[in-house]
């Protein structure tokens, strides 16, 4: 089962306005099992790169989200953000993770945000579509 999960610095790069969910570049990187996420320390996408799964029909850097939005919901007292679901086509790739980002266009500099752990190392040789949780990729509750 695939559990997402916040880095503790890029909740900390919300609420300072470094990251602008609904106006800056937010990409999403699929990253091979090599990778160990630390909620903690892990504060930019240079701590993912060099674990950046690679293969054909797959950019470096992953996609860029599209559709994102941002809905406060009275009823839970809840912040959700969320996106339309990330594809690729014509794929053949081996990933475990999925890492959101915000893109500078520098890894040293570009603040992550969030990754999803799929809890297994999958091989698709085909059509990639990452589902976004109807309930959003983040929630953050208000009260």
């Amino acid at each position: 089962m695939a559990t997402v999960r916040a880095y503790g610095p890029g909740v900390m790069s919300l609420l300072s306005k470094e990251i602008n969910w609904l106006t800056d570049t937010i990409k999403v990187a699929l990253v091979a099992d090599g990778y160990v996420p630390d909620q903690d320390t892990h504060r930019y996408f240079s701590s993912v790169v060099a674990s950046e799964a690679a293969g054909t029909g797959y950019s470096a850097g992953g996609a860029t989200l599209a559709s994102k939005t941002m809905v406060y919901t009275a009823v839970t007292n809840s912040v959700t953000l969320s996106c339309v679901d990330p594809t690729w086509g014509g794929t053949s790739i081996t990933y475990r993770y999925a890492v959101f980002y915000m893109s500078t266009g520098t890894a040293a500099t570009s603040p992550l945000i969030a990754y999803v752990d799929l809890g297994v190392t999958t091989t698709v040789v085909a059509n990639i579509q990452l589902v976004i949780p109807a309930a959003g990729l983040l929630q953050y509750v208000v009260a």
